[in-house]
C-alpha cells in the first residue's frame, strides 16, 4: 500500500481545516500574561491557569477592552495551527469576568472616554416630554423588559413602541446590541427616544455595558437614549454615556412618560385656572370701560372730544393687549396637553374605544362577561357587538 505523504504546508492545512470543521469557535476562560502590543497592530498574549498556557492573538482593532497582566478573561476564539507549528487561539471577543478585572477594565476604558470628552454632561440631550414613538433594546424574555412594560403601559397608554430582542449577557450580546442602536439611527422615520434596559445581575453579567463599541455607538446614537441597567448601585457605561441614566428599567419607564392621572389632573387645574382668569378679565375690563366712560364724560364737559376718544382708545387697547395675550399663552399651553390626552388622537393612531352598559369605557376584561353587549369604536366606524367570552392575560 503506497504511503500517504504530506508536504508541511499540506498538513498544516490539513490539521486547520479539521480544527475548523471540528471547533469552528471555542470559548475560554483564564487569566492574561505577557500581554503585548506590537507595531501597534497585533496583540500577543497567554491565556493560562494552574496547569496550562494557550497563546492567543488578534488584531489590535478588534481589542474592544483594556487588558493587562493579571485580568481574567473569557474570549471566543477559533484555535488554529500557526505556520510556525505552535498552536494559538485567534481571537474574535474578549470580555474581562470576575469582579477584579471588571472594574479595572472599566477605569481604564472610563478615563479614556473621559479624556475624549464623552462623558461631559455638556453633550447630553433632554429626552422629549411626550413620546410617542419609542425604540426600545431588551431581551424579551427578561424581567427587566417585563418591569419596564409593566410601568410604562400603567403610567401611559396608547404608545408605540417597537423592540429589539437582543441578549443582555455573554460575548455574543455586545454585538447583538450593537446592531440593535444601529438599526434603530438608520432608519429613514427613526423613534423619538432609544431606551435600553435589563434587570439586576453579578458583575460578569453586567460586563456587557461596559464594552468601548456599545459605548460609542450609544454615544453617537442621533436619538437621544436612555439607560436602565443592574440596581442603581450598578454604574456601567453605558450609564456614563447615555444622554439619561436611570437606577433600573422601572425607573426608566417613570423617567421616560409622564403620568396620565396626574397630567389629567394638571389639565382640570389648568381649566380651572383660566376660567378664574377669564373672569378677572372680564371684571377688569369693565371697570376699564367704566373708567373711560367717566372720563370721556368729564372731556365731554370740557367739549373736548378729541381727548375723550384718544383716553378712551388707549384705556381699551392697553387694557385689551395685557390682559388677552396672557390669556392667549395659557390657552395653548393647555390645548397641547388636551390634544396629548384627547382619544380620537389615539383613534386616529389604529386603537379602539370599547364602551360597555350605559356608555361606560371599559380599560379592562374584568368588567366583561359572557352576554354583554358592548359598543367599539374606530376612527371611523362604530361596532355594536355581543361579547362571547372573556379571556385574561
Amino acid at each position: 500500500m503506497e504511503e500517504f505523504v504530506l508536504t508541511p504546508a499540506e498538513c498544516l492545512a490539513l490539521i486547520n481545516q479539521t480544527l475548523e470543521i471540528a471547533y469552528p469557535t471555542v470559548t475560554v476562560e483564564g487569566e492574561i500574561a505577557s500581554f503585548k502590543l506590537s507595531q501597534g497592530k497585533y496583540v500577543f498574549f497567554d491565556l493560562k491557569d494552574d496547569e496550562v498556557t494557550l497563546s492567543c492573538f488578534m488584531m489590535a482593532w478588534t481589542l474592544r477592552q483594556p487588558l493587562e497582566d493579571g485580568m481574567r478573561v473569557r474570549v471566543l476564539a477559533k484555535p488554529r495551527l500557526t505556520k510556525w507549528g505552535k498552536f494559538s487561539l485567534n481571537i474574535d471577543q474578549v470580555m474581562p469576568v470576575g469582579e477584579g478585572s471588571i472594574k479595572k477594565a472599566f477605569e481604564l476604558l472610563k478615563a479614556k472616554l473621559e479624556a475624549e470628552g464623552l462623558l461631559d454632561e455638556s453633550r447630553k440631550r433632554q429626552l422629549p416630554h411626550f413620546p410617542l414613538r419609542i425604540g426600545l433594546i431588551a431581551s424579551v424574555e427578561s424581567a427587566g423588559y417585563v418591569d419596564f412594560m409593566k410601568i410604562l403601559n400603567a403610567r401611559w397608554r396608547g404608545l408605540e413602541i417597537e423592540v429589539a430582542n437582543v441578549q443582555v449577557q455573554g460575548l455574543l450580546a455586545i454585538d447583538q446590541n450593537i446592531a440593535a442602536v444601529k438599526y434603530f439611527n438608520e432608519q429613514a422615520h427613526p423613534v423619538e427616544v432609544l431606551v435600553m434596559v435589563r434587570g439586576g445581575g453579578s458583575a460578569d453579567d453586567l460586563a456587557v455595558y461596559n464594552d468601548e463599541l456599545l459605548a460609542r455607538a450609544i454615544a453617537a446614537s442621533r436619538i437621544p437614549t436612555l439607560v436602565g441597567v443592574g440596581h442603581e448601585v450598578d454604574t456601567s457605561l453605558a450609564d456614563l454615556v447615555c444622554d439619561l441614566r436611570a437606577a433600573t428599567p422601572s425607573n426608566a419607564a417613570q423617567l421616560l412618560v409622564p403620568d396620565q392621572r396626574e397630567v389629567s389632573q394638571q389639565v382640570k387645574y389648568l381649566r380651572d385656572q383660566i376660567q378664574r382668569n377669564m373672569s378677572l378679565h372680564i371684571d377688569t375690563m369693565r371697570n376699564q370701560i367704566t373708567n373711560a366712560q367717566q372720563i370721556l364724560m368729564r372731556a365731554l364737559r370740557l367739549d373736548d372730544k378729541q381727548l375723550a376718544v384718544t383716553v378712551l382708545v388707549d384705556r381699551l387697547v392697553a387694557a385689551e393687549g395685557y390682559k388677552m395675550g396672557e390669556t392667549r399663552q395659557k390657552l395653548r399651553g393647555l390645548e397641547r396637553v388636551l390634544r396629548q390626552v384627547d382619544p380620537n388622537v389615539v383613534l386616529q393612531r389604529g386603537y379602539a374605544l370599547v364602551r360597555g352598559t350605559g356608555g361606560k369605557v371599559i380599560s379592562s376584561g374584568t368588567h366583561l362577561k359572557e352576554g354583554d353587549m358592548i359598543q367599539v369604536r374606530l376612527r371611523d366606524a362604530s361596532i355594536e357587538s355581543e361579547v362571547k367570552g372573556v379571556k385574561f392575560g
